[in-house]
């Protein structure tokens, strides 16, 4: 090789070298951002609201993900008092979060939610409020699930007795068995009602007298306790709320 070559030779090897020595390291990962999977464990009214906020939460916190399981609260809390292996709970109410208090030992509140009479579209039985519950097809939340607790508490308030034609163990299937027009009306959240149009909601009296509270906690054998507490603290964060108030809910 002539001396030329050579030196052009180390001259672009010293180039190469510099070029490397200058490049700055890849940021190391934090050793305290959340991985894995969480496991949600969530009331049924929760569920468009939950959806949202797991896809934000894993957009925020690369290499996690959000695995959901959606059913009345009471039956949630069964799982859990069981040994289901949930790393957060979320319940339509304080009272099914008590049933997990050695399970769940520090629940916060993060929305509230009330109830409407939802019928099917056009609302063929001209449902208007609680009293044409006792004429029509009726169906109703069970009375151990939150919505069908809400529901008798918001029903006695007014002096109403309803018999359902069926008492399910959640509100997606009260609101199911309406908008297939298998009853005429049902009791379910106004959260449930936003942005459908196969059911109509009519808004009845005393309704905001009754008001479920939601609480979310982490739980104390959760499988990955970071992701579960990241995932919570998403949850009560202004983007978590936010998402929660574009769904219908309110503050706690």
């Amino acid at each position: 090789m002539s001396r030329s070559l050579r030196l052009l030779a180390l001259a672009a090897a010293a180039a190469l070298l510099a070029g490397c020595a200058s490049t700055p390291p890849a940021p190391a990962a934090s050793a305290d951002a959340p991985s894995g999977t969480v496991e949600v464990y969530a009331a049924a009214s929760l569920q468009r609201s939950f959806d949202e906020i797991a896809r934000a939460f894993e957009a925020q916190n690369p290499g996690t993900t959000v695995s959901a399981v959606y059913d009345g609260s009471s039956t949630l809390a069964t799982q859990i008092a069981e040994g289901a292996p949930a790393d957060v709970f979320a319940s339509a109410d304080e009272k099914n979060m008590a049933k997990v208090a050695a399970q769940a030992p520090d629940p916060q509140l993060f929305a509230g939610n009330t109830l409407v009479i939802a019928a099917p579209k056009d609302n063929p039985a001209n449902v208007r409020g609680l009293d044409d519950l006792t004429r029509v097809t009726t169906v109703l939340c069970a009375s151990e699930v939150p919505c069908g607790a809400a529901s008798q508490t918001l029903l006695s308030n007014a002096g109403v007795a309803v018999t359902p034609a069926s008492a399910e163990q959640n509100v997606t299937a009260v609101l199911t068995k309406v908008a297939a027009g298998e009853a005429d009306a049902g009791l379910v959240y106004a959260t449930d009602v936003v942005g459908r149009d196969d059911v109509e909601a009519i808004v009845p009296a005393g309704a905001d007298a009754v008001v479920n509270r939601y609480p979310i906690a982490t739980l104390s054998e959760a499988p990955n306790p970071d992701a579960a507490a990241a995932f919570v603290a998403f949850v009560l964060s202004d983007a978590g709320q936010q998402i929660l108030a574009d769904q219908g809910f309110r503050a706690p």
